[in-house]
């Protein structure tokens, strides 16, 4: 009795040890609840939504022009840019607008070259250990999956990209941290990355920080999940296709045994 004592003992303070520490780690508030035009990456009551292809567009954009200087998506080609809406001409142009180190040639030595539809999202940084020494020590986060990597999905990058803020009075900042009140502990190494008029959008969007974040959220959901309409439409079907058949097995079975009844 006395050892399942202590055992029970030993339990409680780990649990309570554990939950201070999430707690701790976890002590930012929730994210406001957004409205997603294709319901989010994990819905599964949006049968019928689909991405706002024009946002996620300009959200590639702000990708582009603002977040690519530091963060790969190392799982996307030139040429996926063709299912948001991009012509292949466009793509290539884009495409083409990167250098890429490729080789050896024939004389073993590595060249650059154009980037062409094929090609992987050029990576801003040779290798990990170059991301990290260019940014205090740890290198981004690749945004390829990054909507589902994260709890609260497209919120809280929304969240987190809008919530850069003044650190409130007595709470210290170390150097080369900046506030962000939805960040996990307040103290985040990125630096604000989005302000009014960071970028122009060739749709004549306006674009401030709220518009900038939705759009570059909804093309990392986009990155995150290419397939979604694609799959919501199957389980759409096979769920009408199973309440049928239900429906014939309900009719066989009473007609089978009619008389028993």
């Amino acid at each position: 009795m006395r050892r399942l004592r202590t055992l029970i003992a030993a339990g409680a303070m780990t649990i309570a040890g554990l939950t201070s520490t999430a707690l701790a780690a976890g002590d930012a508030p929730l994210p406001p609840a957004q409205t997603w035009a294709h319901g989010g990456v994990n819905s599964f009551l949006s049968f019928f939504k689909g991405y706002d292809y024009a946002s996620v567009q300009r959200g590639f954009q702000v990708y582009k022009e603002v977040c690519s200087a530091c963060h790969s998506m190392h799982l996307l080609s030139y040429r996926n840019l063709h299912d948001i809406g991009f012509t292949e001409a466009e793509v290539k142009a884009i495409a083409a607008a990167q250098e890429i180190n490729d080789g050896p040639n024939d004389q073993g030595e590595m060249f650059t070259r154009p980037g062409l539809p094929s090609d992987r999202f050029k990576n801003p940084f040779p290798n990990k250990q170059a991301a990290a020494a260019a940014n205090g020590g740890k290198a981004p986060p690749d945004l390829s999956l990054i909507v589902k990597a994260r709890a609260h999905h497209e919120d809280y990058i929304h969240a987190l990209l809008t919530g850069y803020t003044d650190a409130p009075a007595g709470f210290e900042l170390s150097p080369g941290a900046n506030y962000n009140k939805y960040f996990p502990g307040h103290a985040i190494a990125m630096a604000q990355p989005l302000y009014d008029s960071g970028v122009t959008y060739t749709d004549g969007t306006a674009a401030t920080i709220d518009q900038q974040a939705k759009d570059v959220t909804n093309f990392l959901a986009w990155a995150a999940e290419p397939k979604l309409e694609e799959r919501r439409r199957v389980g759409m079907m096979v769920i009408l296709f199973l309440v049928f058949f239900a429906g014939i097995m309900y009719a066989a079975k009473r007609r089978l045994w009619s008389e028993v009844h």
